[in-house]
């Protein structure tokens, strides 16, 4: 407390009690006498209103000065003292109020509740970054959440995923082939990379982050030199440091995120809290992008093992035949359905399709084991019946545990147009017979499943005239969970009753698109169609689309072009010579090129028609450079001449597409 006396713009102290002096560090007499409005070691919020003190009682923010030099925040409450002996006019008293302990109690709370605040945003972030990692292999998946770190935590964030190379991520997907790549130093050549901290986090020899030098001496081929490149053409200063944290997978780094925090260049730093987010955020990534890898990988090779077993679509003497098999969309594992097409010698064709009980390996190779032994004995035997015998028995003493249906069935040409189908039945759906508009379900003697027949199955005989069409299925074409086996088999009916298409392609493709468009089970067909004399595919409505799966042999370059101009006639697509050429192109480097199968599409686009051809080799198709030395290429260039091409990258390698332009080249020409 202190006394002050007022007078002609000054403010004097004129007493101070002990702890007043001892609060400011500073013996009584030193303060007594002190103009309050000029001495440096006192320093009022408002000087004006401290000068008008005299007109009542009144509270007025101070600043003090220690003798050690700190300074205390205060509020002084003044009072003027009625005039009186001993007490002149102008005379007031101070009470000084300390208000240290409240101001450091005042921020303590206020850091706490910043710090709530933090720690509530950077939940929410988590489980929003949550959310987006549902959809983490859809495009520009990883880039929404770059988008979300830097609305609350960082200046600038960019995924780099190192998956054979390092790149950019601005989009995620297993396939993303038209990505530039960086093919830098691997294995043990990257864990000894002393100069190139990147290439370590990669490796998994270095833990924690790395603040990167944007403008550092890097290594020319290293990661972290083309890591500074990328980042500088995307707006990045040279004189950036940004932090690179690896996104850690299960077992190996599966990429980095590379942040710059906020404040620009000089050295990267990142707080407590955005660092712990950015850790999260990087492995809840890693682990997600994991699984997505993980499980394409399981599909890929479970798909790739279920194909490698059926056969690719061959060519069949007198008839359209149109084959197909898709596993389920939602299940990795391998299925026990089949088909097979044998042509036994001109006059004879076999067609078998069955059905394996599972998803599984042992499914998958109990379908094989039957496959071959079918195969073995349909050249020796061309009854149905007797050959279904002979599996049994043989099918019996290998002892194998999963139940089985099939049917096995022999076509022989019955005069000039004409084929005789015999079948036999093995526990399997009936196949259908669509004949003049009307379908009808070919039930014959029912057997048991395969393995379970006692001998003498019989085998039952229908006449097929040109026009018929014949459909084998397994039960995923058919079968729902909300409906039963009964009401699938009459749908299919009436579907395959107001199909138009008057192909074996388009038949399937009709089916597919009204039964299986969402399939709960794995499905295999064939389309078998005895064609007439006089057949008129022009203006039959039928969906525009066609697929086929074709042996990787020079053979299918034909039956590619053969299905090119039937499909167009029946679409009405003018200048199909030109179609026919362009996919003798693709399906010929597809074969001469690639490995595995080779898959043909076609599609009406309305405007044109696109062409899409998938082999297994994953490298881009290229055009020749004009060398004389340089061997193919040539095809290409007939492609560019005719059509709109592309290609991208598909699990299995990639998919060349080209969409052709009707009129592309003078008749003149095209004769030539």
């Amino acid at each position: 407390m202190a006394l002050l006396h007022a007078g002609r713009g000054v403010l004097r102290v004129g007493w101070v009690n002990d702890a007043l002096a001892q609060a400011v560090g500073h013996a009584a007499d030193e303060v007594v006498g002190v103009d309050v409005l000029a001495d440096p070691r006192v320093r009022p919020c408002d000087p004006d209103a401290v000068r008008d003190v005299s007109r009542g009682p009144s509270a007025h923010p101070v600043v003090l000065r220690r003798a050690d030099g700190t300074h205390v925040r205060c509020v002084v409450h003044v009072s003027p003292l009625p005039p009186g002996p001993g007490v002149p006019a102008g005379t007031l008293v101070a009470a000084v109020q300390d208000l240290t302990a409240e101001l450091t109690a005042s921020a303590e709370q206020a850091a706490l509740v910043a710090e709530e605040r933090r720690e509530r945003r950077s939940l929410a972030l988590i489980a929003r970054v949550s959310d987006l990692l549902m959809d983490v292999d859809e495009p520009r998946g990883l880039r929404e959440i770059a988008t979300l770190l830097e609305s609350q935590v960082v200046d600038r964030a960019d995924f780099f995923l190192f998956d054979h190379g390092l790149w950019a991520a601005d989009g995620f997907a297993p396939s993303h082939g038209s990505t530039a790549r960086h093919h830098g130093p691997s294995g043990r050549v990257l864990s000894h990379c002393s100069r190139d901290p990147v290439g370590q986090l990669l490796s998994g020899t270095r833990d924690g982050l790395v603040e990167l030098d944007l403008a550092g001496d890097h290594p020319e081929g290293t990661y972290s030199r083309w890591l500074s490149g990328q980042l500088a053409a995307r707006g990045a200063d040279a004189r950036d440091r940004v932090v690179v944290q690896p996104v850690p997978g299960r077992r190996r780094v599966v990429g980095v995120l590379v942040v710059r925090p906020h404040g620009g260049g000089g050295r990267a730093a990142l707080g407590a809290s955005e660092r712990t987010v950015v850790e999260l955020v990087a492995r809840r990534v890693g682990l997600s992008i994991d699984n997505v890898r993980l499980y394409d990988r399981e599909h890929r090779l479970a798909e790739t093992l279920q194909r490698a077993m059926l056969p690719e679509q061959a060519e069949v003497d007198g008839l359209d035949v149109w084959t197909y098999y898709s596993p389920n969309a939602d299940d990795a594992q391998v299925g026990g359905d089949w088909y097979d097409v044998l042509q036994i010698d001109p006059e004879t064709v076999s067609v078998v399709i069955g059905d394996v009980v599972g998803h599984d390996i042992e499914a998958a190779a109990t379908m094989g084991q039957l496959r071959s032994v079918v195969r073995s004995y349909a050249f020796d035997i061309t009854t149905p019946g007797p050959v279904l015998d002979r599996v049994d028995q043989l099918f019996g003493g290998m002892r194998i545990p999963r139940a089985a249906s099939m049917v096995y069935s022999t076509l022989r040409r019955d005069g000039e147009d004409g084929w005789g189908l015999q079948y036999t039945r093995a526990g399997h759906l009936p196949l259908l017979l669509v004949r003049d508009g009307r379908a009808q379900q070919l039930r014959g003697t029912g057997g048991r499943l395969v393995g379970f027949g006692s001998g003498g199955r019989a085998t039952d005989e229908v006449a097929l005239v040109p026009g018929d069409v014949v459909v084998f299925y397994t039960d995923g074409l058919v079968e729902r969970r909300d409906r039963s086996l009964r009401d699938g088999l009459e749908v299919l009916e009436t579907v395959a009753e107001g199909i138009t298409a008057r192909d074996a392609a388009g038949i399937g493709e009709d089916l597919l698109s009204r039964l299986a468009d969402h399939p709960e089970d794995d499905v295999a067909m064939v389309v078998l169609r005895v064609p007439g004399g006089h057949d008129d595919l022009a203006g039959a409505v039928s969906p525009r689309r066609r697929r086929w799966a074709l042996p990787s042999e020079p053979a299918s370059i034909g039956r590619a072009r053969h299905a090119v101009l039937r499909t167009c006639e029946a679409w009405e697509v003018p200048d199909a010579s030109n179609a026919e050429l362009v996919v003798s192109e693709l399906v010929a480097n597809a074969v001469l090129h690639g490995w595995g199968h080779v898959a043909l599409q076609l599609y009406d686009t309305g405007d044109g028609l696109r062409i899409e051809v998938e082999d297994g080799n994953p490298a881009p198709p290229v055009t020749t450079d004009g060398h004389p030395g340089r061997v193919g290429g040539f095809g290409m260039q007939i492609v560019e001449r005719l059509a709109d091409w592309g290609w991208r990258q598909s699990r299995g390698g990639k998919v060349v597409w080209a969409k052709v332009r009707p009129g592309s080249l003078p008749a003149a020409a095209r004769r030539a």
